[in-house]
């Protein structure tokens, strides 16, 4: 059997496509599950906007008011990291909080720094060794702190006081959605 060249030709380039396709499928975690993204926005701060001192150590220290709209059919919990990427030692951790209900699509001001909280939410612990919000507490300069919210297909059944490692490592191949808000922190 014959074949002529643009034949060939057209069956390499579809060939090269197909690989291209599924090396940036697998590059991306190839998480099938995943769908639009989360909206997350607080009345206490825009996206890229600074943070009120009320949320930092130089005042109160309390967690901010968080919400999240669009999550997928099938979305049975929600999980928040709180980080900031510009720590001096690196990634830092503020608040990890997961097994929040479906049915729970905000978060109030000055969540209770408690394991088990009311609406069946559990928290963990930061990088400050302690569970629930501590909020951003840096040296000079401008920070930028990510509030990140997974919709997962199940909840993570992680036990009170799990740190940030032991929820990613739990959500790998739950997580439904995502979507961050990032706050500005800034200290003279």
């Amino acid at each position: 059997m014959h074949f002529k060249k643009p034949f060939v030709f057209s069956v390499m380039i579809v060939t090269i496509l197909i690989l291209m396709m599924s090396v940036s499928c697998s590059r991306s975690g190839g998480d099938a599950k995943k769908s639009a993204a989360l909206e997350v926005t607080s009345t206490g701060f825009g996206h890229a906007k600074s943070m009120s001192d009320k949320y930092t150590c130089d005042d109160v220290d309390i967690s901010p008011p968080l919400e999240w709209k669009n999550a997928p059919a099938g979305t049975k919990s929600f999980a928040i990291i709180c980080e900031t990427p510009d720590a001096p030692t690196g990634n830092w951790v503020q608040w990890v909080i997961y097994d929040i209900p479906a049915e729970v699509t905000s978060l109030p001001q000055s969540v209770a720094k408690t394991g088990q909280l009311d609406f069946g939410a559990r928290q963990g612990k930061n990088d400050f060794d302690q569970v629930g919000y501590y909020g951003p507490c840096l040296p000079a300069g401008e920070h930028r702190f990510f509030f990140r919210v997974y919709a997962l297909d199940g909840p993570t059944n992680l036990k009170e006081g799990a740190k940030k490692e032991e929820l990613i490592e739990a959500v790998k191949g739950h997580i439904l959605a995502e979507g961050a808000l990032m706050g500005v922190y800034g200290r003279e």
